[in-house]
């Protein structure tokens, strides 16, 4: 069998972007594989050291060429090879989900693997749209699985908590953090990735085309407060906190 795990780039969590032109600007913005994404990389290569017969794992990726720099970071991490459809459109989440789509059918792929919520564009819809093109079930926010012959078992969080589950491959798994905890890639295998095979593709050739168009971006920022509260009574402190929180913050209903 093989596995296709996407992956993205996305600034990383403490860089600072601005805004130009009403887009975001990343011009020396410093990028990194996207944290979810990550955790599928890692999981495929798991999956194929506990025995399960794997034949190959393939890293999929769309955007501009810097792109490739994410790509080099799948593959040193331990994957077999990449494909990189480049392209300096912004694809959302069901345009995405044509390509890869179309990569799973015609690379003859049994799992796929995405992050359940991608940093950039905070969707959940990538999994769910690739399943429903494929007719694949899909495994949200999976925090344990396992690979015997053609059968996934595992957990993952539902809304009152988590439950197993069992399914028939092909399928769509969203991952998420607590699934596993990424390998950082060794020097060795940083070389290797070097002569590893990446592929380009044109988006021409997958027929897809953004279907949300961005009118316009800007970055939210909240001033502190910067109350200081007496805690020289407990309780009185912990009402006033509470005050402050529900009532000028507004974080608490």
């Amino acid at each position: 069998m093989k596995i296709l795990t996407l992956v993205r780039q996305v600034p990383d969590a403490e860089a600072r972007v601005k805004i130009s032109g009403g887009q975001v600007d990343l011009e020396g913005a410093t990028l990194v594989m996207d944290g979810m994404d990550e955790y599928g990389v890692e999981e495929a290569l798991r999956l194929r050291e506990g025995g399960a017969a794997v034949e190959e794992i393939i890293a999929l990726a769309t955007g501009p060429k810097r792109v490739e720099d994410t790509l080099r970071t799948a593959l040193a991490m331990g994957v077999d090879r990449a494909i990189h459809v480049e392209t300096d459109q912004a694809l959302d989440p069901i345009a995405l989900s044509r390509v890869v789509a179309q990569v799973a059918q015609a690379e003859g792929v049994s799992l796929i693997l995405v992050g359940g919520q991608e940093a950039d564009w905070d969707s959940q819809a990538l999994g769910a749209a690739t399943a429903e093109r494929l007719g694949w079930p899909q495994l949200t926010w999976t925090n344990e699985l396992a690979l015997e012959g053609d059968t996934l078992t595992g957990r993952h969080d539902v809304d009152d908590g988590n439950e197993s589950f069992r399914a028939s491959l092909p399928a769509v798994v969203t991952t998420q953090q607590g699934l596993n905890e990424p390998r950082y890639p060794t020097l060795p295998n940083i070389m290797k990735a070097k002569k590893k095979e990446l592929r380009k593709d044109t988006l021409d050739a997958y027929g897809a085309a953004p279907t949300v168009r961005v009118v316009g971006s800007d970055i939210q920022t909240r001033a502190r407060l910067n109350k200081m509260i007496d805690g020289k009574d407990p309780q009185a402190a912990a009402a006033e906190l509470l005050d402050l929180l529900r009532n000028e913050a507004k974080v608490i209903a």
